[in-house]
């Protein structure tokens, strides 16, 4: 690889490192103006680690696996976003890696394709059981919302909430102390390793939804092939659709529908016209083994718990 190459390469994790400790800063603090260089770095650098171990996690799941079966490809490319007020903001929108020789084989493509979300999967996981463990006290919520058990609590305010998955449930049961404090749903966003670690889980389904080119349209195609992945990708666009449709309707007309995400529309259109439902043929396809096909059924659950229908609940506009 050329000099210049790994330059961008680092380039692009250094801004990310950046824009994510931005990001840390404010979901930790709640705060977006004022910020001085010190309070930065002790807010943010959880966060900052945490998400970017995830990513690493998941692309050089991909990127090892690429290797291993002599696929040419690229090393990841770290997408920062700066933090923009008033939207949703994770410091990043990911990253990816590029294959830079065709992949020929079924099998290849399996194994490229789900070593990714099994290794951010774990990542994930890790990074849960360590923010679990290491829950702080309650006094960490009321240095953030010192009025946080009064009655009048987020009352004329917006307030957000992480949509709950059976992942992150079971790492709460598992992990939390009985005398710890658990925060609720609409305030994990302050505590980093949670924070990033529901991330994670999110990341991961989004990638496993059995469509085109995702992780998950590698899999379920290099399991059953063309014509069971395309009614498989069908379906699971059309419940995205839907998704995003219910939730839609319910704003527009002022009701709270417990179900749904209308983001579940944008990313609906993003998998239509970008990513395809359709997957690209390869030339050689052959059935896999036992060892293949117990983890691709493996990684299907595990979208299915780390899955969350309505994965942001915005209220009190």
């Amino acid at each position: 690889m050329k000099a210049n190459n790994y330059l961008i390469h680092i380039g692009l994790f250094i801004l990310t490192f950046i824009t994510t400790l931005f990001a840390g800063y404010e979901w930790t603090t709640g705060q977006v103006q004022k910020i001085e260089i010190l309070s930065l770095v002790s807010n943010g650098i959880n966060y900052a680690i945490a998400i970017l171990f995830f990513l690493s996690a998941h692309e050089f799941g991909h990127y090892f696996a690429a290797k291993y079966h002599k696929v040419e490809t690229t090393l990841p490319y770290y997408i920062p976003i700066p933090p923009i007020l008033g939207m949703l903001n994770f410091g990043t929108l990911g990253a990816v890696i590029k294959t830079k020789s065709a992949i020929k084989n079924n099998k290849v493509m399996f194994d490229i394709g789900v070593y990714g979300p099994i290794s951010g999967f774990i990542a994930a996981l890790i990074i849960l059981i360590y923010g679990f463990i290491t829950l702080p006290s309650v006094d960490y919520i009321l240095s953030i919302h010192p009025d946080y058990f009064s009655a009048d609590y987020g009352k004329g305010a917006v307030n957000l909430e992480f949509g709950n998955t059976i992942a992150f449930v079971l790492m709460k049961y598992v992990f939390s102390g009985k005398e710890s404090f658990v925060p609720p749903m609409s305030e994990i966003y302050h505590y980093p390793f949670l924070c990033v670690g529901w991330f994670g889980l999110f990341v991961t389904s989004m990638n496993m939804i059995p469509i085109g080119q995702l992780d998950g349209g590698h899999v379920v195609y290099s399991m059953f092939g063309e014509k069971k992945h395309e009614s498989i990708a069908s379906v699971s666009f059309i419940l995205i659709v839907l998704l995003g449709v219910i939730s839609f309707v319910g704003e527009f007309i002022n009701i709270n529908i417990p179900i749904g995400w209308s983001g579940w529309l944008f990313w609906a259109v993003i998998l239509y016209f970008i990513i395809k439902i359709k997957h690209p043929p390869v030339e050689v396809f052959e059935k896999l083994d036992k060892k293949r096909v117990t983890l691709g059924w493996i990684s299907l659950l595990i979208m299915l718990i780390s899955f969350a229908p309505s994965p942001f609940v915005i209220s009190g506009f």
